[in-house]
Order: structure tokens, then C-alpha cells, then sequence
């Protein structure tokens, strides 16, 4: 082993438990007990630059002592860029945040800032500056790298969290009557085929799935329209996986199928039952054919209905959405929907610890846009607003009762 090996051994040793003082000073002892050609020989061995180990030479002449938990004396290292440029930090932050800091017409105002452009403007501008210490001083500053947050839900309507409450206590009483509460809607439509879909799956290495480049609309094959409707005390879900158009027809049809191969058997003595629903959409409050057809739907089963719209803006806390779409779409993450008894499968296989169950199947029936309802059709359904936003919340009973 020669001396540079020997002298490299024992920094890689030493090095973890040194700070910046102690390195310097130990290779300027190494370097003082080989003599003659010491310092480019330690150099060569640790990495440290001949500058350094001259710097700890002078100090180990000079006898230098330091006050305890310094590793500088008082006034070493560089002088921070702010106070040698002191409007660089201003520059910065106007070209990072430039309607924030007053100046919409920044040059990177529509542009990706990225460190190296950020560099270049502030280059342009006559400041000395690197990317690097771009970056320090955006760390320095709490900035960091971030992506958009979905936290603005739009208008808030001043009886949002009154209808809340009021949407709460009528599915409570209707629970604890024993009569059916659910949460109904339409999940994101999907496209059909070989198509890429978010996530990923456990599959050997290097033999990803193939799928094809572009999301074109397979003309033959066509979307996915599911309509699901979310059983709130039973943690159970019935999703229709449409062909056609999502309409008020086909969201009352999936609710009829529900009732029929499940609801029904699950209870028995039901008279009444409460729909939970978004204000928009194929079931939206001002959804004319929503009422035509759950009328017709009131008069084959006998039940009331009870609709209780969430407020505008809120659709995300509709509990169908995270208590059963959201699992459907972590169940197929990572799997083409290639056809339409793979997209009834998977939805049908969704399952969770907290004991959720699912049926699903293909309604292949057609339901065509743009359905006209006359006033005549609308005051024939035997419709009572509530007193509290009647436009939310209102019953239909079966015409057999009026």
C-alpha cells in the first residue's frame, strides 16, 4: 500500500465524524509529517483543495485557537449575495410571484420558471448570479417546488352548511326508521379500448402493459358512462355501466335496479326512501325529467321519495364519491379498460376491509338527449317542496296517494 493509499484510508475513516475545521487541520498534519510534497499528495488523497490545507498550515503555525463550537473565526466565509447585491433578492421574487410583487408584465409571466431561467432573467438584468445560488436563495426564503391544490369549490351560497344539516337530519331519521338512504352519481366517464389509465400495478420487470400513444375515442367501442347508486347504511353499491347518453332516464333506471336486485330484499317493509344527489348533472335539482321519471318510479314501487340536493360547489362530499367511486378507481389503476365486461368486472371485483360490496352491469339501452317535459308533465307529478329551499329538498309520492 503506498502513502497516498495510507493517507486516503484513514480520511475516509476520520472524515464523517470531522467538521470543516478538523478536516483542514488534520490533512494540514498529514501533509507537515510527509514533508516535501506533502500538500499535493493529501490533496490527491482526501479531495481537499491545496488552498484548504494551505489555510490549515498557516493556522496550526499560528497557533490560532477558536471559541468553543466555532469552526470559523468571526467574519469568515462569504458574504451573503444579499448584502453585496441588495436588490437581487427584490428581482427574484418579482420574476418567481410577479403579480403578487405588482409587475404583471414580468418576462417569465407565462413561462416555466425553472432555476436556469430564472438565472438568465436576472442576468439580463446585470446581477451576477448562477442557478445554484438561485436555488439556495429560494430555500433560504421558504420556497419550494409545488404543484396546484384543489381547495376553491366556487360560489358559497350563505345556506350551505344550513342545507348540510338539514340534508344530515332527514337521512338520520330515515335510518333510524330502518328506510333506505342513498348517495347516487355519475363517475368520470371512461374511455373503452386499449387505453392508458392512471396508476400502476405489480407486473414483471420491463413488461409494462401496452396501450396505445393517443386517447382518441375508439368510434366503435365508444365511453363508459357508470351511474352508481351508494347504499348508506349497508356499505353497499349499485353501479350501471352505460352505453349511451347520461340522462335523468338512465340515472332513475340505475335506481330502479338497484331496488330491484337489491334494495328491496334488503328492506323489506321499506315505504319511504331518501336520495342524496348533487345539484347538477342527470339528477340536478332543475332537472325537469329527473322528476318525470321519478315519479313513474314512485308509482311501480309505492315508495315516497325524499330528494335532498347538495348545495352548488359541493359535489365532492356527495359520500358516493369517496366511499365507493373512489375505490372503484384505485381497484382498476393501472388496467386498460379494453372493453366493457372488463370495466363490469372490475367495478363488480371492488371491495374494502371495511366490508363495501358491489354489483354491477351493463345497461345497453338507449337514452337520447334533449328529452322536452311540458309544464302540464311537471305539475302532473305529485311533487311537496319542503319549507326549508323547497328548490333542494322535496318529496314525491306515488299518484296513488294523492
Amino acid at each position: 500500500m503506498t502513502r497516498e493509499d495510507d493517507v486516503r484510508q484513514r480520511y475516509a475513516q476520520l472524515a464523517p465524524e470531522l467538521n470543516e475545521r478538523q478536516r483542514r487541520l488534520w490533512a494540514a498534519t498529514e501533509a507537515n509529517a510527509i514533508g516535501l510534497g506533502g500538500v499535493a499528495l493529501v490533496a490527491r488523497a482526501t479531495g481537499l483543495s491545496r488552498k484548504r490545507i494551505g489555510t490549515g498550515k498557516r493556522q496550526l503555525a499560528a497557533g490560532e485557537a477558536l471559541a468553543p463550537g466555532r469552526v470559523r473565526r468571526p467574519g469568515g466565509g462569504g458574504v451573503p449575495r444579499e448584502q453585496t447585491d441588495p436588490t437581487l433578492w427584490r428581482d427574484i421574487e418579482r420574476l418567481v410571484e410577479p403579480t403578487a410583487a405588482g409587475d404583471p408584465e414580468c418576462a417569465l409571466r407565462w413561462t416555466l420558471k425553472s432555476l436556469r431561467q430564472l438565472a438568465a432573467e436576472l442576468q439580463a438584468l446585470g446581477h451576477r448570479i448562477s442557478h445554484v445560488t438561485v436555488g439556495v436563495l429560494l430555500k433560504a426564503h421558504d420556497y419550494r417546488l409545488q404543484g396546484n391544490r384543489k381547495s376553491e369549490e366556487g360560489g358559497d351560497h350563505p345556506d350551505r352548511n344550513a342545507q348540510f344539516a338539514y340534508l344530515n337530519k332527514q337521512v338520520r331519521a330515515h335510518l333510524a326508521e330502518c328506510q333506505p338512504a342513498v348517495s347516487v352519481d355519475t363517475k368520470k366517464k371512461e374511455l373503452v379500448g386499449k387505453f392508458k389509465n392512471a396508476g400502476r400495478e405489480w407486473r414483471p420487470a420491463g413488461q409494462p402493459e401496452v396501450v396505445k400513444v393517443h386517447d382518441f375515442v375508439d368510434q366503435e367501442l365508444g365511453r363508459a358512462s357508470p351511474y352508481g347508486v351508494y347504499d348508506l347504511a349497508a356499505n353497499e353499491g349499485w353501479v350501471s355501466v352505460g352505453l349511451d347518453h347520461d340522462t335523468a332516464a338512465f340515472a332513475v333506471e340505475t335506481l330502479r335496479r338497484w331496488w330491484q336486485q337489491m334494495g328491496r330484499y334488503r328492506y323489506p317493509e321499506a315505504e319511504r326512501l331518501v336520495i342524496t344527489a348533487d345539484g347538477g348533472g342527470s339528477n340536478g335539482a332543475r332537472v325537469r325529467l329527473w322528476k318525470i321519471e321519478l315519479q313513474r318510479f314512485c308509482d311501480e314501487t309505492g315508495l315516497t321519495v325524499t330528494v335532498c340536493h347538495l348545495p352548488p360547489g359541493t359535489s365532492k362530499w356527495n359520500k358516493i364519491e369517496h366511499r365507493l367511486f373512489s375505490f372503484i378507481t384505485l381497484n382498476w389503476r393501472g388496467r386498460p379498460l379494453v372493453d366493457y365486461q372488463t370495466i363490469v368486472s372490475l367495478i363488480g371485483a371492488t371491495t374494502t376491509r371495511e366490508g363495501l360490496s358491489v354489483r354491477c352491469a351493463l345497461d345497453p339501452s338507449a337514452y337520447p338527449p334533449g328529452v322536452k317535459v311540458s309544464d302540464a308533465e311537471l305539475a302532473a307529478v305529485n311533487l311537496e317542496r319542503h319549507v326549508f329551499h323547497g328548490d333542494w329538498n322535496y318529496t314525491i309520492r306515488p299518484r296513488s296517494q294523492a
